[in-house]
């Protein structure tokens, strides 16, 4: 059985996006079945961060109200193990049964062993129907006093509606703050009052890898897909550091 992994946030401009595909990438590099959905309905872009802009991708209401299934979905053109559905651009979150949803995502556990859903930033509808039915949620956050409140804000929310493990990501540190961040985690994970499940440095090859539509984890090795890749490796359990050493 699969798990369901909620990638949120408490407002825009975190990166979570971008998180969540790169991620994604490297969970299918490291063998497993990866399928992503973006949550954001009405306003979908998590096939850009995937490399496939390009291609037709099914929305995931689609899959949940039985006109197309699991056989109809294709891989992503760099990995026979990492598939997308997008979010419905006619539709809203009213749209939507919670129902059917989580028998979507009971159905999605049994054929991927992750299912990563990309919420629309905020802490509105989609943040909930995201995360309600997740096995666990990933807070992306950025690193300075402001996003951190934020993530906090998004934490207790959180709680409000769902029991569901959470762990923050805190995105595009810079150098002295990384260095800062790492000597004080207990701290990070204190002002958030989560565990910390990782921190991505800045890195201006995140842009540059989405502007040519190529997943970061297949643009480069470096810099934040070094990140992603440890991340991934603590989202099984893998005994990893936060940083590179």
């Amino acid at each position: 059985m699969g798990k369901a992994v909620a990638f949120v946030s408490g407002k825009g401009g975190t990166g979570k996006t971008s998180m969540c595909a790169a991620v994604a990438t490297c969970l299918a590099a490291m063998g497993d079945r990866v399928l992503c959905i973006d949550m954001d309905v009405g306003l979908r872009d998590l096939d850009l961060a995937l490399g496939m802009g390009a291609e037709p991708q099914l929305p995931f209401t689609d899959l949940a109200d039985g006109t197309y299934g699991f056989d109809d979905l294709q891989p992503c053109p760099v990995s026979e193990n990492l598939f997308l559905l997008t979010a419905p651009v006619t539709k809203t979150f009213a749209d939507i049964d919670e129902g059917a949803f989580r028998a979507f995502l009971d159905r999605c556990r049994e054929r991927f062993d992750w299912c990563l859903l990309d919420a629309p930033a905020g802490i509105g509808a989609g943040f909930r129907l995201s995360a309600v039915f997740a096995d666990e949620c990933v807070i992306v956050t950025g690193g300075d006093d402001a996003a951190l409140r934020d993530g906090a804000a998004a934490a207790s929310h959180l709680r409000t509606f769902t029991d569901a493990p959470a762990r923050v990501l805190v995105n595009r540190v810079s150098p002295p703050l990384l260095r800062r961040m790492v000597r004080t985690v207990d701290d990070v994970m204190d002002r958030v009052g989560l565990p910390l499940l990782g921190i991505v440095p800045e890195d201006s090859r995140v842009p540059l890898a989405c502007a040519k539509q190529k997943p970061l984890a297949l643009y480069t090795r470096k810099g934040a897909a070094s990140a992603c890749l440890r991340i991934a490796r603590r989202l099984k359990g893998i005994k990893t550091p936060l940083t590179a050493r």
